[in-house]
């Protein structure tokens, strides 16, 4: 892989090796005044992925390449120091689908080099049509992705190893980069460079606050329903939903119970499931119907021992050690928020 396939597919280990063998630091590119237009494309790309969920696939000469690659660390430092995990998401997936749109057009020899490169070892047939990898490999990186397709029973395993064709490697390579940004983020960032990034990041977050205010998941819209108040993982959930990316069966179903739960209106989760990729206004608004009693039986929200056995628990908030259930951490979170407003009332008026 060459400079070009680091522009495009920045998070791979060739690309970080390219910037730490280079000679400009991240204090210079942060600095000093002959990096400012790397700092307005780090700022310009991020935006991008705000906006859109995506980048501009460009085809770089090797210089343009270069000043690319350089800007991936300001974006990266950016995403880190607003720290929004709505932004955090939209930016891993327009990397990754940045990154799908290059991998497609990759020959076999460099594809076998990117595979490695996420512990994956795969083989080519002999016209290169398709590629074979271990069974494993396959699970780990699809079992996100929903569509019948790539649920392994309907896949041929011989001897552990499958076949599979080059555009559904790139597709399982495309999510293999979101997942890989997206856990390195956000990282630490010293004050002197969030001091000389400021201006940028200002304006990332003067976007992210603009776009929010044009949301309809606001405190106001839902009335007695408090958002600030929800456990991480419905919070995460709706920012996953919200970042384009398709949650599992089951975490549909925790959030949608949750969101019945604690008496938000079913349009108003219709509205918040409209950003999902395979979004079916017919099929939410029967499903979420479904489990708020119209085939007779009322749902409730699963416990965080199911949500943990599914695989939709990120981990435990310091609140979460003492509470079992996502809807008595709300309870618990609304009960302190408003003794905290009284009490701040009542030093008001003293």
């Amino acid at each position: 892989m060459d400079i070009i396939d680091f522009a495009n597919i920045p998070c791979t280990t060739g690309a970080l090796e390219y910037l730490r063998k280079s000679d400009i630091g991240s204090n210079d590119l942060c600095t000093q005044a002959a990096f400012e237009s790397i700092r307005s494309t780090g700022k310009e790309r991020v935006l991008e992925a705000l906006k859109d969920g995506a980048m501009k696939y460009r085809r770089f000469n090797k210089l343009a390449a270069e000043k690319e690659l350089l800007a991936y660390p300001i974006t990266r430092i950016i995403v880190s120091c607003i720290n929004n995990n709505y932004l955090t998401k939209r930016y891993a997936l327009a990397v990754a689908r940045l990154s799908y749109e290059h991998i497609i057009e990759l020959k076999i020899d460099a594809l076998k080099e990117l595979a490695a490169d996420f512990g994956i070892n795969i083989t080519a047939d002999s016209r290169n049509m398709n590629v074979v990898m271990h069974f494993t490999d396959y699970i780990h990186h699809a079992h996100v992705l929903h569509e019948p397709k790539w649920k392994l029973l309907n896949r041929t395993v011989e001897q552990g190893m499958l076949t599979i064709s080059i555009g559904d490697l790139a597709r399982l390579m495309e999510e293999a980069v979101r997942n890989k940004v997206e856990l390195g983020l956000p990282h630490e960032v010293p004050q002197d460079i969030r001091e000389a990034l400021k201006t940028y990041i200002s304006e990332v977050q003067e976007a992210i606050n603009t776009r929010a205010g044009k949301q309809d998941f606001s405190r106001e819209d839902f009335g007695e329903v408090v958002p600030d108040c929800f456990p991480t993982c419905i919070s995460s959930a709706i920012a996953d939903v919200q970042a384009n990316v398709n949650l599992s069966h089951t975490m549909r179903f925790a959030m949608t119970t949750f969101l019945l739960n604690i008496g938000m209106k079913p349009e108003k989760i219709t509205e918040i499931f409209r950003a999902s990729p395979d979004f079916s206004e017919q099929d939410t608004n029967y499903q979420i119907s479904h489990i708020n009693g119209a085939s007779g039986t009322t749902y409730t929200c699963p416990a965080c021992a199911t949500m943990a056995t599914n695989g939709n628990c990120p981990g435990k908030a310091p609140m979460c050690k003492k509470i079992e259930h996502p809807l008595v951490y709300y309870r618990r979170k609304v009960w302190l928020e408003n003794k905290k407003q009284v009490k701040k009332e009542y030093l008001e008026h003293q």
